[in-house]
């Protein structure tokens, strides 16, 4: 074997050695990362199973004065909430979807299906939420039992987790939701997402199970407070159905 021969082999097997140690290392650092990213992925308990039709509103249109006035309500509720169910059942009959299925496994793969149906399937999904999330104004309304021991644990006081919740949502810039949500280790976690856009969906920049969200597009307000969202935002808490929160919690 000539003397070059000899070189380009030393040479090669070198290459080859250092090349596998530089995958070895790249894997190991890499690991981390690739946890953290599974970790982000959105995720459905089996026990939630939102349907694709409007259920019934669980009180009366008035029921949430003077906090959310009744002409509000009916317009939100008989109008955009409506317009969004039937909107995601055509998209679905469009895209072959099976609508004897929860909606929340659309949700969690929405990239895979059209805009139309990421709009409306967010926001039937968020209303069906958003009306179940409220009750007649209570004072002192706060929630209890474990949820509260998670609150207070994740972030420090319920008055501070109020404050944090109430910044994100009179922060989102233009349309959307501030959220309430957990990862897959049940830590709360406060967020938004604009639009319809909600934790669930693997296009969304938080992810986890959301238990509580806030409307804060225009029209879920702007007849009695205008332009006044932070107004809207501090006075919606004495109507937030805790009960039905601290129920979505403990079946994570």
């Amino acid at each position: 074997m000539t003397t070059q021969k000899k070189t380009n082999r030393r040479t090669f097997i070198s290459d080859t050695v250092k090349g596998g140690l530089a995958v070895s290392v790249g894997l190991s650092a890499a690991a981390p990362l690739l946890q953290s990213f599974s970790e982000r992925q959105s995720y459905v308990p089996g026990n939630f199973k939102t349907g694709f039709d409007q259920q019934p509103l669980p009180y009366e249109y008035n029921a949430l004065e003077n906090i959310v006035d009744a002409m509000t309500m009916e317009i939100h509720y008989t109008k955009h909430a409506a317009g969004y169910s039937k909107n995601v059942k055509d998209a679905a009959v469009a895209e072959k979807v099976d609508m004897t299925k929860p909606l929340e496994e659309v949700l969690v793969k929405i990239s895979s299906y059209s805009t139309k149906m990421r709009n409306n399937a967010g926001g039937h999904y968020n209303h069906e939420m958003f009306w179940q999330s409220m009750r007649p104004k209570k004072e002192n309304n706060a929630p209890s039992g474990k949820l509260m021991e998670c609150i207070v644990k994740d972030f420090t006081s319920f008055e501070y987790f109020k404050k944090q919740f109430g910044d994100a949502a009179k922060t989102r810039f233009g349309s959307g939701w501030a959220w309430l949500y957990t990862n897959k280790n049940k830590k709360l976690l406060i967020g938004s997402t604009p639009n319809q856009d909600n934790p669930l969906m693997d296009i969304s920049d938080i992810k986890g199970m959301p238990i509580l969200g806030i409307d804060v597009w225009e029209h879920a307000y702007y007849l009695k407070y205008q332009n006044k969202r932070a107004e809207y935002v501090d006075n919606w808490w004495q109507v937030v159905n805790w009960d039905t929160v601290s129920n979505r919690f403990d079946q994570l």
